[in-house]
């Protein structure tokens, strides 16, 4: 049989070294789908329950290898599906490639079956996107979207009508007018500062007295720079969300996580810091940082695009963090002052003081704070840590205490609900051999987490280390979106919308056929969390937590107390719990 077009993009794909492809079937892509079975000794082909989650998993893919992420759907509805989750990838700067069927070439502009305008639906989420149209031009449309994707880590689509896809391949177009060439290899850019750029910014770092260091996503793998230079400075560190794993959160001058979900010691750093440096971070809440012009700012990031975009930089530095930062330590003074840095440290030191208060104050039935805090202990070394959209969100930014040697990430700027357990069965698909833990809300869970755990099902015998543990932290409400309109909008808690139906999630979870652990007093909640991460199996386990225990923010201004005075003014169904559980908090933290 000769090569159809369908067996030579998966040709390309390994000469671009893909290995492992999320996708879900349909007519739309059968050309391709029957290459996939010609090729099924060169590719991991992760069959999901929904083209969401095959992107999801893509982007999950590229955030814990640094790899081109790969999704595959079928036409129309298939290619619709895939937009949250590649929205998720563009908004978190990670690369992926989405290879999308068409109708056949001859139908389209005929309002035919599942026929969709796909560059019209992917020109928003998409970088680059192009439909195949001849055999002769497929490999040039590959080759762009793979570079493109890799260059500036973005998302790009290559759509393939399904005419086309069973078609005799060329592998290489006749050399004439109108033909084009391409080969496979990256053209990753390497920008870097000039010696003038780099002085600049270390005399703005070298002239302030209390200097403050945010990263993001940007400082993954410049850890040892990113100290080295807050030693330097004697600065503290806050992270961005999607940094969280940048740095262990047991260095004294780590002041965590910033923003809503963010800590009293970032908060603070923040606003009393008159110097402000910027790493690899596109951090969106301006109003967390320094007022402006309280602070001078230098900024470093791989893209020009991203740089004094939340806060006004007088030296903006392009380039990799960690190349920057080597260049950089060498023109930064010692600072022998300690004084501020001495500040943050005790600041650090009393929060988690507070927040261990916190976690132990009681709750009805489990206070959640409490399942993340005894959490951290119960880590395996080397966990990779993927987590969900929700009040969740909160405790994991705050309570957990991630160790060095560890991987974390959540949905960032698009902050969806549903990322959870879709990044952790692509990062377990990556990483076989280490722990993965999901920690997911009920809402999520029942939104797409439930059926993807037939996904687990399906492949994890294959895991050489099968322990993967889902956590749903059970309390029957959207409670994120509760306290945001409690706080935000000064309304009560509307049922109809908020609450969550029962499910057992850990019995479905042995329905499957792995370990379901259902936990409801605190006081079973670390060794529930040490038998999961035993457990040669997936594990499903749930926590039934207070709904009313707030994810109040670091620093709560008058217009949010009023508008949680309101709501509870306007007879909130949760108000007791509420008022008690507020009170706990307030007295818990005094003492930070």
């Amino acid at each position: 049989m000769s090569k159809t077009v369908g067996d030579f993009l998966l040709e390309r794909l390994s000469e671009w070294h893909v290995r492992r492809i999320y996708g879900y079937p349909g007519d739309g892509i059968n050309g391709i789908m029957g290459a996939m079975g010609r090729a099924a000794d060169r590719f991991d082909y992760i069959r999901v329950r929904h083209e969401e989650m095959a992107a999801f998993m893509a982007g999950g893919h590229a955030k814990f290898t640094g790899e081109v992420g790969v999704c595959l759907a079928t036409s129309g509805p298939g290619a619709i599906h895939l937009l949250n989750g590649l929205y998720d990838a563009r908004m978190d700067h990670v690369p992926v490639v989405a290879i999308v069927g068409q109708q056949a070439r001859s139908a389209l502009g005929s309002d035919y079956q599942q026929e969709v305008d796909l560059h019209v639906l992917f020109k928003d989420v998409c970088s680059y996107v192009e439909t195949v149209v001849s055999p002769a031009q497929l490999r040039h449309v590959v080759d762009r979207a793979f570079r493109i994707a890799k260059a500036e880590r973005a998302v790009t689509c290559i759509i393939v009508p399904n005419d086309l896809q069973e078609m005799p391949a060329v592998p290489s177009p006749p050399r004439a007018h109108g033909n084009v060439y391409s080969g496979v290899g990256d053209a990753s850019p390497h920008p870097f500062p000039s010696d003038d750029e780099l002085q600049r910014a270390a005399d703005v770092l070298n002239a302030g007295s209390r200097p403050a260091i945010l990263i993001g996503a940007g400082a993954l793998g410049a850890g040892k720079e990113v100290i080295a230079v807050a030693e330097k400075l004697q600065a503290g560190v806050a992270k961005a969300l999607l940094g969280k794993a940048a740095l262990a959160d047991d260095l004294p001058f780590v002041t965590g996580s910033i923003g809503l979900l963010g800590t009293k010691p970032s908060w603070e750093m923040m606003d009393h810091c008159d110097t402000l440096l910027m790493i690899g971070t596109t951090f969106p809440y301006s109003e967390f940082l320094p007022e402006d012009g309280k602070a001078r700012a230098v900024q470093i990031d791989i893209s020009p695009r991203n740089v004094s975009m939340r806060y006004p930089t007088e030296v903006n530095l392009i380039g990799d963090s960690a190349a920057v930062l080597r260049k950089l330590l060498p023109l930064l003074k010692q600072r022998t002052d300690t004084e501020w840095r001495e500040r943050i440290e005790v600041n650090v030191r009393k929060w988690w003081r507070a927040l261990e208060l916190k976690a132990m104050q009681p709750a009805s039935p489990i206070n959640p704070q409490r399942v993340f805090w005894e959490l951290s202990s119960a880590l395996p070394d080397r966990t990779i840590v993927t987590g969900d959209s929700g009040s969740h969100t909160n405790w994991f930014a705050r309570d957990m205490k991630l160790r060095e040697g560890m991987m974390a990430s959540v949905s960032g700027k698009l902050a969806t609900m549903g990322s959870g357990v879709p990044y952790a069965i692509a990062a377990k698909m990556a990483h076989p051999d280490r722990h993965v833990l999901a920690v997911v809300g009920d809402g999520a869970m029942q939104m797409n987490g439930n059926a993807e755990l037939v996904t687990v099902k399906q492949y994890w015998k294959r895991w050489s280390n099968p322990n993967f543990v889902v956590m749903v932290l059970v309390n029957n409400d959207l409670n994120q979106v509760t306290w945001e309109q409690r706080a935000l909008a000064g309304d009560p808690k509307f049922a109809a919308a908020q609450d969550v139906e029962p499910f057992p999630y850990a019995r479905y979870g042995e329905m499957l056929g792995f370990k379901g652990i259902r936990v409801e007093r605190p006081e079973d909640i670390l060794d529930a969390w040490r038998e999961a991460f035993n457990a040669p199996c997936p594990v499903v386990i749930e926590f039934v937590t207070d709904p009313d225990v707030p994810p109040l923010p670091p620093h709560i201004t008058f217009a949010q107390a009023k508008a949680f005075m309101s709501a509870l003014a306007k007879r909130d169904p949760d108000a007791p719990g509420m008022i008690r559980q507020a009170l706990r908090e307030i007295w818990a933290g005094l003492g930070a």
